[in-house]
């Protein structure tokens, strides 16, 4: 990727960052639920783990009470969201593990992050990035749709678009990635068709073909004068 496209990124992430303020949905406000919501909302809708949240943090109020359970008792308060049975046995595996390890605290490194059961970059990232303020990249399903559309990477996995975002975008912008992208993912440059006549950054995007407004049926969008 061409560091002239660092501007761009940055004009875009601000920019972005000024229309969507909202905090994100897994920033549960403290390290142990912003972990475990993090990791429940895989492959899951976050306002489906927002919605037994409550009732599964009051069963479970610690790490010790997790790792004193079985997954089959985590997995019956989760039931409703998906791969909640895996998803439960990684739960009384990391929980067992910050007990004995990590004194019950969340740890604070990448490397001991990912080291936990059912915790990938994704989810690490998202922990470094709400509760300890540190400067990472989290690619979801909205980061990696968005950041191809704008032509920041063509990578094929999470991984890979991350490295290509850390190319190009500088530090300081890193936290505004996941926090502006899904809520711009799910409000305009969403699956399948974007609203790209609503779009504030379609000036800076090479996506192809523009989409209209409905009213204006098959006919193409202006972008900078262009039809």
């Amino acid at each position: 990727m061409s560091q002239a496209h660092q501007p761009h990124a940055t004009e875009i992430l601000r920019l972005l960052s000024k229309q969507y303020t909202a905090r994100p949905d897994m920033d549960l406000g403290n390290p142990k639920d912003t972990l475990l919501g993090v990791l429940l909302s895989a492959r899951t809708k976050d306002s489906q783990v927002l919605k037994i949240f409550p009732a599964f943090k009051k069963r479970f109020p610690t790490f010790a009470s997790l790792a004193r359970s079985t997954p089959n008792e985590i997995a019956s308060s989760i039931s409703t969201i998906g791969l909640y049975r895996s998803k439960a046995r990684a739960i009384h595996g990391l929980a067992k593990i910050i007990v004995d390890q990590h004194h019950g605290n969340v740890p604070s490194t990448m490397e001991e992050l990912v080291a936990l059961p059912g915790v990938g970059r994704k989810t690490a990232n998202c922990v470094l990035c709400y509760v300890f303020g540190q400067s990472t990249v989290c690619v979801d399903t909205h980061v990696f749709r968005i950041s191809h559309r704008l032509g920041w990477s063509r990578g094929k996995t999470p991984e890979a678009v991350e490295r290509d975002l850390m190319k190009i975008v500088p530090k300081t912008e890193w936290n505004r990635i996941n926090r502006t992208f899904v809520q711009f993912g799910r409000d305009l440059c969403t699956p399948g068709t974007p609203k790209c006549w609503k779009c504030p950054v379609a000036k800076w995007c090479p996506f192809q073909p523009k989409t209209p407004p409905p009213n204006m049926g098959t006919s193409k969008i202006l972008v900078n004068g262009k039809r």
